[in-house]
């Protein structure tokens, strides 16, 4: 019996996945919540990495209590993207990471990109070490190292220093095309920056071995593969499968994101699709948009109801909510780029606010809508789309995923994986990378099923649907559009 441990680090806990080989199935698993550093900055968004350290510890340990520990032969690790971990010349945190939801860097990002000519987020990397650069330079002055989330999870297993291409095509430091370091965007931030930035591994390259200390601390036995690791969008596209042209899949969380396998390289200059590499050796176009599970969150919360409860309402509400249109941008939003916009509730009827199933409808429809603008740009790119996947806590509604079905008109599954599908998927990369395999036919031999039936399309919804997207549109073109 082989087992591979697959770790995701995300923005809300952590979780950990034991995956068997031999079965095709994961086994055991274990999860730990913690959240954001108290701070009243807007749109500072913080964590101090000893957070993550602690809960790879604890949710490896007892999900490694519940089988043959013994058994393990190689870890993985997924983690939250864009994050920025500084560190000293030993290796020491030298401030709190600063986290992808973190726009502190809206002017840095701004400069960074007329000089690179290319548009960057805030939430990347590069403008975030800009950031530091000009408000904090006695920090500045300290950096030895500069590594994202989940590197700095394997740097505390191994006690090496790394990176791969996917997580670190999300730095704006990366040219994607090459899977190199750009050494020149580097350097419009400071001369001494590609000195601090970890050396790149292949898809299919270990790591190292897992260290005594570590050993100990999380039960793995000690010298086990550390395969790559990656970005949790990279190592979710694995958990779900998503490794062939025309598979797409969208995550439903704190952010909603779209992403699917490309084989070259989908360059967008105005920043909407993000540049990314995956974790195969091709490409991961993708999509974010900031506002997600909050939106019907938010509706619920209106209602007094539960999310079962609300679900219930909405579904003998009609396609289109009879006009009415939840624009979902509460937090601002980065796709389309309208960080000072918010959220709106538009075309109501006398009786409407009375009915909590059309309100919870409306948000539920308005994220499909965003995240349908956002497809319609990747087509732009020649991309096409024949099945989504849906991952996430999201996932779990099936309304949902039917109203994505029939905004977007293709079929919709929901993955075995689940809302586990970034640790399935590092557990996939340790197993393919621990057995010498090629990690993509790794995921087509051996990868996760699905879970329950498939949701076709009704297109009986289809136009009204067209002309809910199209009111969508103009809506928030009128409200938030320059």
């Amino acid at each position: 019996m082989s087992l591979y441990v697959g770790v995701d680090v995300g923005t809300q806990g952590t979780k950990t996945v034991v995956y068997d080989s031999s079965l095709k199935t994961v086994v055991a698993s274990a999860a730990e919540s913690y959240g954001l550093l108290d701070s009243n900055v807007p749109g500072r968004a913080e964590q101090d990495p000893s957070i993550w350290i602690e809960a790879v510890k604890s949710t490896v340990k007892r999900a490694l209590e519940r089988v043959d520990a013994k058994s393990v032969k190689a870890i993985s690790v997924s983690g939250q993207q864009h994050g920025l971990v500084l560190l000293g010349a030993a290796n020491e945190v030298l401030r709190p990471a600063k986290l992808w939801c973190d726009v502190e860097a809206a002017d840095q990002a701004k400069v960074f990109s007329e000089a690179c000519g290319f548009c960057y987020p805030p939430g990347f990397t590069g403008p975030k070490i800009m950031w530091v650069r000009d408000t904090e330079p006695q920090t500045f002055e300290k950096i030895k190292r500069v590594l994202l989330p989940h590197d700095y999870v394997n740097l505390y297993l191994t006690g090496k220093a790394a990176a791969e291409c996917g997580d670190a095509s999300g730095t704006a430091l990366l040219d994607v095309e090459s899977r190199r370091w750009d050494t020149e965007a580097a350097a419009r931030i400071d001369p001494n920056l590609h000195k601090w930035l970890p050396p790149l591994v292949g898809p299919g390259e270990k790591i190292g071995a897992v260290l005594p200390a570590a050993a100990a601390a999380t039960g793995l036995p000690e010298g086990v593969d550390v395969a790559p690791g990656g970005g949790d969008n990279m190592m979710s596209a694995l958990g779900a499968g998503a490794v062939r042209d025309g598979v797409w899949v969208v995550s439903l969380g704190t952010s909603a994101t779209l992403f699917g396998y490309s084989p070259r390289p989908i360059l967008d200059p105005t920043g909407t699709v993000a540049p990314f590499c995956d974790c195969t050796g091709a490409w991961l176009p993708l999509l974010c948009i900031m506002n997600c599970t909050a939106v019907a969150e938010e509706a619920r919360r209106a209602s007094g109801l539960s999310h079962e409860e609300a679900t219930r309402e909405a579904a003998g509400v009609p396609a289109g909510c009879g006009g009415v249109n939840f624009l979902p941008y509460l937090s601002g939003e980065r796709t389309p780029n309208w960080p000072h916009a918010s959220g709106a509730l538009l075309g109501l009827r006398p009786g409407g606010l009375a009915s909590p199933g059309v309100v919870y409808r409306a948000a539920l429809e308005g994220t499909a809508f965003a995240l349908l603008a956002g497809m319609k740009r990747l087509q732009e790119f020649g991309c096409r789309v024949e099945e989504l996947r849906v991952v996430g806590g999201g996932s779990r509604n099936e309304l949902w995923c039917q109203i994505i079905a029939d905004v977007f008109q293709v079929k919709v599954s929901r993955p075995s994986s689940g809302s586990e599908s970034a640790a399935l998927g590092a557990a996939l990369q340790a197993a393919a990378v621990h057995s010498g395999r090629d990690v993509r036919q790794y995921v087509l031999d051996d990868g996760p099923g699905m879970a329950g039936e498939v949701l076709s399309p009704n297109p009986s919804n289809a136009q009204a649907y067209r002309e809910a997207f199209e009111r969508h549109v103009e809506l928030g073109r009128r409200l938030f559009g320059q």
